[in-house]
């Protein structure tokens, strides 16, 4: 028998005839059991592992994909409280900035996101915009940077000649942050650590995924992924980096 490449991932796709697209999705993310381990064995994504520092993927700053992505932050950052935000004086400045390759991102401050509140912060670490939605009782979908609460799902759109839309939803994998991606001494989708999980992506994320592909899609693939969790396990791939652990 042929083994399973290593890093082999099983897709689910299917036709959206409305609005002319293609939707495929990687099936073998969706079914594990990875979940976020901020504060909880996260290493960062420095150049060494540095838990203790409780930055988690938030030590560059987020990258914005539109100036309404960054409208829609700056906009929130202006209900932040100083009891929410460890670095609201320091926002009064300004929350972005424009890197010399012309990519906007959020301001670092004591070389993180100005978002990130620190462990000495009386709310802990973590993003000030979560904190906030917590507190109000709302999603942080709407508050957060798209790669942040996106994470760690990604989601490309490729454009056909003849104008159809294939769009993919996978893991966002260290490569997918280009050249500087090589340098982290940690990724959370290549470590076994992070599925600790006690349910699917598909639902544990199904906020995220309802925002990032609408109700009726998600419901097409909940539907499928549910069937398939009543056949034998022997019809579905594992992820690699739990088939490398066993």
């Amino acid at each position: 028998m042929t083994p399973i490449p290593r890093d082999a991932h099983e897709w689910l796709s299917f036709e959206d005839t409305k609005r002319e697209r293609t939707w495929m999705f990687d099936v073998t993310f969706l079914e594990s059991n990875w979940t976020c381990i901020f504060g909880n064995g996260c290493q960062g994504v420095l150049t060494g592992a540095s838990p203790e520092l409780v930055q988690g993927c938030c030590s560059y700053g987020a990258h914005f994909t539109d100036a309404k992505d960054q409208r829609r932050v700056e906009k929130a950052a202006t209900r932040l409280t100083d009891d929410q935000w460890q670095f609201r004086a320091k926002g009064k400045n300004g929350t972005t900035r424009v890197k010399k390759n012309g990519e906007i991102v959020t301001r670092l401050v004591q070389d993180a996101c100005i978002f990130l509140n620190r462990p000495d912060f009386h709310r802990g670490p973590g993003c000030a915009l979560h904190v906030m939605a917590i507190d109000n009782k709302e999603s942080y979908i709407p508050l957060k940077p798209e790669v942040c609460w996106q994470l760690p799902l990604r989601r490309d759109d490729e454009v056909l000649d003849d104008g159809h839309v294939i769009t993919r939803i996978s893991q966002w994998d260290r490569r997918d942050w280009g050249p500087g991606g090589a340098e982290f001494h940690w990724w959370c989708t290549e470590s076994a650590s992070a599925f600790v999980g006690k349910t699917r992506v598909v639902d544990s994320m199904h906020d995220e995924l309802v925002a990032m592909v609408g109700e009726s899609v998600y419901g097409r693939l909940r539907d499928y992924l549910d069937t398939r969790a009543t056949q034998p396990k022997a019809t579905r791939l594992a992820h690699p980096v739990l088939r490398r652990k066993s």
